[in-house]
């Protein structure tokens, strides 16, 4: 060994048993390495799929999110568009959310979140941004039916706008149509016509809009011509709508020239 350590005899033969021993030796170690690789390839799946998954949870999180955040920004728009509505208003007014639609085919109401502890009354006329929607007919203590103008039973004292002509406009049941009734033929109203509410019967205050005129039809057999209107508002696809109240001032009183006495002008 000495002279082999010092003169290397043997470093050929230990070359040629060394490559002999290696596939024993790999052999020998394979199951240590395989089972080493396998678990780092299992933890590393685990940790992928798990890591994926929670990519999954947040993903849906963050949609839920950006659906509810332009749900909040479209309430937040037609809020804006009702409170740019309240501006033209001189009465006190109140947004109330509709509750539901009656799917009655045969008429035009709606369930409102407003009722008589909101000092809502029968007969309350209601609006949203863009004009006339109809009035309460039913309330409750938390709730109230509304009935739009597009009901058959519903009737609005209207005026065109151009003309001042008067008029009245009744629900025809449709979604969106309005019928102007006792319009002589020759009477002065044409397509395209605005038309507002003439505060006449003391239900509406008048200048409100309501619609506009969509078809004129004079009928040389009837007396009245058949005119019809679309409303302006949106009426079944609100989801929030303005509750108003005349806001009349309060009477004047004058001293009369008799001690004791006054007058209400």
């Amino acid at each position: 060994m000495t002279i082999d350590h010092r003169l290397h005899y043997l470093k050929s033969v230990r070359s040629h048993l060394s490559v002999v021993v290696y596939p024993l030796q790999y052999l020998v170690d394979f199951p240590v390495k395989a089972s080493h690789w396998l678990s780092q390839g299992f933890g590393s799946r685990l940790q992928l799929l798990s890591e994926n998954s929670e990519l999954r949870e947040e993903n849906l999180r963050l949609r839920f999110t950006l659906q509810k955040l332009q749900d909040l920004k479209n309430e937040n728009e037609r809020l804006r568009s009702l409170l740019g509505a309240t501006t033209q208003f001189t009465e006190k007014v109140l947004v109330a959310e509709v509750l539901a639609v009656d799917l009655d085919p045969f008429t035009r109401r709606m369930l409102i979140d407003k009722g008589s502890e909101q000092g809502v009354f029968d007969g309350q006329p209601l609006l949203d941004a863009r004009g006339v929607m109809g009035q309460i007919v039913n309330v409750g203590p938390l709730s109230s039916t509304l009935m739009l103008i597009t009901d058959p039973n519903h009737a609005l004292p209207v005026q065109v706008e151009r003309s001042g002509l008067r008029t009245i406009a009744v629900g025809m049941g449709a979604v969106n149509r309005l019928e102007l009734l006792y319009l002589p033929n020759n009477s002065d109203i044409v397509v395209g016509d605005k038309l507002v509410t003439s505060g006449l019967g003391g239900q509406f205050p008048p200048g409100y809009p309501v619609g506009e005129v969509v078809e004129v039809n004079p009928d040389i057999a009837r007396p009245y011509a058949q005119v019809q209107a679309i409303p302006h508002a949106l009426l079944e696809r609100n989801r929030e709508v303005l509750l108003i109240w005349n806001i009349e001032p309060d009477p004047i009183i004058v001293k009369d020239h008799h001690p004791g006495t006054t007058t209400p002008q």
